[in-house]
């Protein structure tokens, strides 16, 4: 990839709807070829949901983003439970179908928030990420959408004040800049590939990932879901 690494805080508001449907038009293919026994697969990175669990969970967040609907609480784990207990009795076939189309119908609405809904994009492919994981599949946390998640998990970071880090990774020729300290603070400093950058700052698992070096700060401190 030669995708500039160090990216200007500009936003691209079609950036984030862009990553979705590149990650739709891998992974929904990739589940309609699953026999239904996959579906129950446990999630390592989503302790108690199953793949099917995570998907009617992103099913219905996309859902409700692409038609507007905001209501007290929404995006807590007690709604989250609660959309997916409302499509316990749907075929895996029809979360599949609205995770399709919501993938798709996001991208308008998220580009229009100004910024606000940016790092749910990432989220929701970032448990793409996850799914393929349960499901034992090439490219979790990879794959064609990587340059748009790192750009917008640099972005996000920085906007946040997270710990900065300096990352120079196998998938970008030039170093990538996360978080902002005004100078405050030495960035630490990450040399690994891009995939598992994005499960320590998903504070995902790394056991099996590809050997990396991370200096200056700790893992727990890249964390943004934590």
């Amino acid at each position: 990839m030669t995708t500039p690494a160090d990216v200007p805080d500009v936003r691209d508001p079609e950036q984030p709807g862009r990553l979705l449907t590149i990650e739709r038009d891998a992974l929904i293919p990739l589940l309609r070829d699953r026999a239904g026994e996959d579906f129950a697969l446990p999630v390592a990175a989503c302790p108690g949901w199953t793949v099917r669990d995570v998907l009617a969970h992103c099913s219905a967040a996309l859902t409700r983003v692409a038609e507007g609907r905001f209501e007290e609480g929404v995006f807590w784990p007690e709604a989250n439970d609660r959309d997916i207990a409302e499509r316990a009795d749907w075929s895996d076939a029809r979360v599949v179908d609205e995770l399709e189309r919501g993938m798709g119908a996001a991208g308008p609405a998220i580009a229009g928030a100004g910024g606000r809904l940016d790092g749910l994009a990432l989220g929701e492919w970032v448990h793409a990420g996850d799914v393929r994981d349960a499901l034992g599949e090439p490219g979790a946390y990879g794959g064609a959408g990587l340059p748009d998640a790192l750009a917008l998990l640099a972005r996000i970071t920085r906007e946040r004040g997270h710990v900065p880090l300096h990352a120079d990774l196998d998938d970008l020729d030039e170093p990538l800049r996360l978080g902002e300290s005004g100078g405050e603070r030495t960035p630490g400093r990450f040399i690994g590939d891009g995939p598992t950058l994005v499960r320590l700052y998903a504070g995902r698992p790394v056991d099996g990932a590809p050997a990396f070096e991370l200096a200056g700060v700790e893992v727990k401190e890249l964390n943004i879901y934590g």
